[in-house]
Formats: structure tokens, sequence, C-alpha cells
């Protein structure tokens, strides 16, 4: 299973609370093809929980993960860093050669 840091989970609260969309059902983190570079991540708000939905708690907002993203997921840890360059989501995915 997927682990969400405290702090990332503030962040998620956070940016769900600016979204101001009552339909939305969590945020979705998926891991898609990203050419020479292998998988990239991607974060989006999602109104569907799909049948083969796997879902985390993050706080008072859920993580949603689809089954095919989550064998490449499985162990990691989601966190927010902030930073002089900026802040960021970062995943630590101990499965990434």
């Amino acid at each position: 299973m997927i682990t969400i840091t405290e702090k990332a989970a503030e962040k998620i609260k956070d940016l769900y609370i600016d979204e101001n969309d009552p339909n939305i059902k969590g945020l979705r983190i998926f891991v898609q093809g990203g050419g020479c570079s292998g998988f990239q991540y991607g974060f989006t708000w999602d109104s569907e929980l799909n049948e083969d939905d796997f879902t985390v708690n993050a706080g008072e907002i859920n993580v949603l993960v689809d089954s095919m993203s989550m064998q490449y997921l499985n162990e990691a840890v989601v966190d927010y860093k902030e930073e002089l360059m900026g802040s960021q989501f970062v995943i630590n995915n101990p499965n990434v050669t």
C-alpha cells in the first residue's frame, strides 16, 4: 500500500479546499509511460471511484490509485517538500531501479 505523509496530507487538504468542488472523490495518483525517461507520476482530482481503485486515506481526503498504477506504487511514500527552489509532491518509490 502507499503511505501518505502528514505534510502531504495537509497539502492535499489545502488544495482540495481551493478546488471548492463537492463532486471530487479524491486525488488520483497514477503512473504513465514517460518514454526514454521511464515512468512518470501524475496527479489529478477525480470525481469518479472506479471498481479497481485502491483508496488510501490521507487525513480528510482520499487518494485514489488504479490497480495498474498500484503495481508500480506499492510501498511508495508520498511526501510534500518545500524548498528554496519551489514546492512539490515527492514520491519515494522503493520499486524504482
